[in-house]
């Protein structure tokens, strides 16, 4: 047994009331930091280490067990390991082991025990990574602490107590990776997930591919096993530096003799720089070390200058070919999301169209005289209509997926900062490597400069204003729809139109859902937020966690209303996350289109002539559920009803929930 600390140095902790553990009786107690196992037996108390030598095993869970003779032991729940209830001292009676004992009083309001004051918080390698972090510019985790990521999860601890980020433990991991995405896409920043080994880590991979395919910057942090027991079949382990490979564009195991500064800076860059994952793995052992001495990464010297833009003559050949169409028009991509205010100058020059993809809406207002909205197969026939008329595409920051259908066959100049994706598909006429908000104005300038009259493009802003007013109307009509089993999506939709804050952050998940959305809503300034290339069910409510956060987190986005959207399928594979919206008071609308049924994949199985099958869904009273879980729900049957119940929503400070009964057939 260890000597007895020096009296005058104890610090006395109250762990327990008087009448709360009978004799012969033990359990966990804590005092400050320390968990011992506090003993009652023979009238006596006595107060040891909770943790058995053998392996860990918690003395306070074990039971106090009649021996040889008179003899009694307290015998740990793990392995059976047997110590003295009131020495600590195990069978045999050495003096030299036994478990750490400490002192014990009575007193009249409680039993407390005495320890040695906390010593002196020393430098560990996590908090190295976390300080890394910090000075790279993370200002947000989420997570799920658990028990091979506890070193890791204090060095956050200590950064949040600090003042420096901020933690929002949330109920699955993958809701994690899943926020991080979306407060990337909203603001271009990473923020970092938090995961145990095995399962917890494995939970992340949806978000994290959310991300990657999207381009949206994510720091994953993954607990792991001992590397002690690195191997086949040990409890939790997986290989994970080969699971993560195919996500990760970083891939680092932090391991003893790991450069912790550098190895964090290398994944920070990674992430920002090529817009793209960095996953780190912490073995559980290596997550602890003292390091005193190791100085935390800095981005200083490590981030150039951004700007670029093409070469003269290729200016200048941009700048003849757009003089001399007729009938121009813009495809704007997601990846032009910061270049909006240049590509709309350059469009009002020309008098021509601006369109977007379906993960661009809400780019250019609805409202702007320009604007044509969505191209594609979630857009309006406006966007389709001027791609037939068009004599020239300009494309910028679009990626040409096959859902927005750029016609391959017209005329088109491709302007984007990512040489992979010019002609990706496809050659184009003119690709343009640049970034937009240098390589445009300098466009405009030749413009003006070989043309300093009007543009010779045709004005088609009235064209534009006709095929609005022909579209608007076909929706008006598409408002009386009611096959009685429920609302239609076009009621739903024209009432947000009307009642969302022209600010608001509105994150969008996948479905019949997002197809109404991006069909029938007329963003007026609104950011949009999708699962785009993944296009991963269940995105919608995470991502609004974490574009809630982005607005916590930069002045930018401060007090902007984050309104999400989601099917009755999509939010039912994170719904419990509402009770961390409510745990955090996240203030997040979300409408939920409840019809009952997977509605997307009935379509595709009616489309494909197959029979419709599996996709009906039990579901609970959705809004009831909202306010079981301390929020606000509102139960929308009557389209009538919908303007009031989003605006009550909106307006209450904290999560509220919009539950909309709507027929999966009027989409």
């Amino acid at each position: 047994m260890k000597d007895r600390i020096d009296i005058k140095k104890i610090e006395w902790h109250r762990v327990a009331d008087l009448d709360q553990l009978p004799d012969e009786r033990v359990m966990s107690v804590t005092a400050g930091v320390k968990t011992l196992a506090l003993v009652h037996f023979d009238g006596k108390y006595a107060a040891m280490d909770n943790r058995c030598p053998h392996q860990g095993g918690p003395l306070g869970e074990g039971s106090i067990e009649k021996g040889e003779g008179d003899q009694c032991w307290l015998r740990c729940p793990w392995h059976g390991w047997d110590f003295d209830p009131l020495t600590g001292k195990p069978p045999g009676g050495h003096e030299d082991t036994g478990q750490e004992m400490f002192d014990v009083e009575v007193r009249e309001d409680g039993i407390y025990v005495g320890l040695p004051p906390e010593p002196d918080h020393v430098q560990t390698s996590t908090d190295v990574v976390a300080q890394t972090m910090v000075n790279w510019g993370l200002k947000r985790v989420f997570g799920m602490v658990g028990h091979s990521n506890l070193g890791l999860a204090d060095a956050f601890r200590l950064q949040e107590e600090a003042g420096n980020i901020s933690y929002i433990g949330i109920r699955h991991e993958g809701a994690a990776s899943f926020a991080c995405s979306g407060y990337a896409k909203l603001t271009g920043k990473p923020a970092a997930c938090l995961s145990i080994a095995g399962p917890g880590a494995t939970n992340l991979m949806t978000g994290l591919w959310d991300a990657k395919v999207d381009r949206a910057p994510v720091i994953a942090c993954a607990g792991q096993v001992q590397v002690q027991v690195f191997s086949p079949f040990a409890f939790q382990d997986i290989d994970l530096h080969s699971a993560f490979a195919p996500v990760a564009n970083f891939n680092g195991l932090v391991l003893h003799a790991s450069n912790y500064g550098e190895t964090t800076s290398l994944a920070m860059k990674s992430a920002i720089v090529e817009r793209d994952v960095s996953v780190l793995i912490f073995p559980d052992d290596a997550q602890t070390l003292p390091s005193p001495d190791a100085k935390p990464g800095k981005p200083d010297g490590r981030l150039s200058d951004t700007r670029m833009s093409p070469p003269d003559d290729i200016i200048k050949e941009t700048a003849s070919r757009l003089d001399k169409a007729k009938r121009p028009m813009f495809v704007v991509g997601y990846g032009a999301r910061c270049a909006m205010e240049e590509i709309t100058k350059l469009a009002e020059h020309l008098n021509c169209p601006v369109v977007t993809t379906f993960k661009a809406k809400g780019q250019i207002p609805d409202t702007h005289p320009l604007a044509g909205g969505v191209l594609g197969r979630s857009g309006t026939p406006i966007a389709s209509w001027f791609m037939n008329e068009c004599d020239l595409i300009v494309a910028i920051g679009a990626s040409f997926s096959h859902h927005t259908g750029i016609e391959p066959s017209k005329p088109i100049i491709q302007i984007d900062m990512d040489r992979m994706h010019l002609g990706k598909n496809h050659g184009v006429d003119l690709p343009i490597w640049g970034e937009l908000s240098e390589t445009l104005p300098k466009i405009r300038e030749a413009m003006i400069a070989q043309n300093p009259g009007a543009s010779n493009a045709v004005d088609q802003r009235k064209e534009i204003a006709e095929r609005w007013t022909i579209w608007r109307r076909e929706k008006e009509r598409r408002l009386a729809d009611n096959r009685g089993n429920g609302i239609n999506a076009a009621s739903l939709f024209a009432a947000l139109t009307n009642v969302a804050p022209k600010d608001a952050v509105m994150p969008v998940d996948v479905g019949n859902n997002t197809y109404s959305f991006g069909r029938y809503f007329e963003p007026c300034g609104q950011r949009i937020l999708m699962s785009g290339y993944l296009g991963s069910i269940g995105f919608g409510f995470p991502a609004a966690m974490g574009a809630w956060a982005a607005t916590q987190d930069f002045a930018e986005y401060k007090d902007r209303k984050v309104i999400s959207i989601s099917g009755d399928g999509g939010f039912g594979q994170y719904a419990m996350e509402f009770t961390t919206a409510v745990k955090y008071n996240m203030d997040i609308t979300h409408v939920l289109m409840n019809n009952g049924e997977l509605g997307k994949i009935s379509k595709e199985q009616r489309g494909g002539e197959w029979p419709v099958w599996q996709t009906s869904l039990s579901n609970p009273n959705f809004s009831e559920f909202a306010q079981s879980c301390g929020g606000m729900g509102r139960r929308v049957t009557d389209k009538n009803s919908l303007a009031a119940a989003l605006k009550e929503a909106i307006a209450h400070d904290g999560p509220a929930l919009v539950e909309v009964i709507t027929d999966a057939e009027l989409v």
